[in-house]
């Protein structure tokens, strides 16, 4: 039903394309920003391409999780939207391999929608989830604002490094590395975000919400499981206890602050 749907709003996004084709009547000279897409429902692939084409996105397919890591990691691409349920090797699986090669933002997509599979997700180092049905003009604009989260971060030239130094924590801003007592600990892109801004921030209470909004740069409906993944990833990377976190501190019924 979902694909039948998907396969008309592709039918008029299509030709919506053309439109815009001859109305701008030029080259696209640019470099654009490469997504590879896994995903194995072929229709929701293409409409997905079709919307991130339009915004001048280059856009690469694979239906199956195998070949699609196999294509994940052997190019270069900027952003990979990951489906869950996929043959040969599920979407967990594929996500758990790029992050252990690449930092690069995944947005992973499922008709599944406990919260135990996005949990699971964001466990393994995916920046974000999406429930399907979803609009494919939201998934755009996620796209577009992980894109630009990474660009800001990744694209600075500073020739001296920014460095937080919080007795023992080490965070290396320029580089994007951390370390505790000279040991470095692998961080994926929204956890180093995450710690990042709440160590440029300490002694401040932020409820859950808030940080959603200032690290995903979206509204937090229906996400917030989301921050509270990777608060605990964090603990596990910084913390010598995590049952007594020396810099990271719940504030029970508010928020998160950072201790120094």
């Amino acid at each position: 039903m979902w694909a039948e749907q998907y396969n008309r709003q592709r039918h008029c996004r299509v030709i919506l394309a053309g439109i815009i084709w001859q109305k701008e009547g030029r080259e696209r000279t640019e470099i654009m920003s490469k997504i590879l897409i896994i995903e194995d429902e072929e229709a929701i692939a293409d409409l997905e391409k079709d919307y991130l084409e339009l915004s001048d996105f280059e856009v690469t397919i694979e239906n199956a999780g195998d070949k699609g890591l196999e294509t994940a990691l052997g190019g270069d691409f900027d952003l990979v939207i990951l489906d869950l349920m996929l043959p040969g090797i599920d979407g967990f699986e594929v996500c758990k391999k790029i992050r252990e090669e690449k930092n690069i933002p995944i947005i992973m997509v499922s008709a599944k929608k406990d919260d135990i599979d996005k949990i699971r997700g964001l466990g393994l180092g995916a920046d974000d989830y999406m429930t399907k049905p979803f609009s494919p003009s939201e998934l755009v604009a996620r796209v577009k604002a992980h894109m630009a989260r990474y660009d800001r971060l990744v694209g600075s030239n500073q020739k001296i490094n920014d460095i937080i130094e919080i007795r023992g924590l080490k965070i290396d801003k320029t580089a994007r590395r951390v370390y505790v007592d000279g040991e470095e600990r692998i961080f994926t892109t929204k956890e180093f975000d995450l710690l990042t801004f709440l160590a440029e921030n300490p002694n401040h209470v932020y409820s859950k919400e808030e940080l959603f909004r200032e690290i995903w740069d979206m509204d937090s409906i229906g996400d917030i499981a989301t921050v509270t993944v990777h608060i605990k990833k964090i603990r596990e990377k910084i913390e010598f206890d995590t049952a007594k976190p020396q810099y990271i501190e719940t504030i029970w019924g508010v928020g998160y602050r950072f201790k120094i």
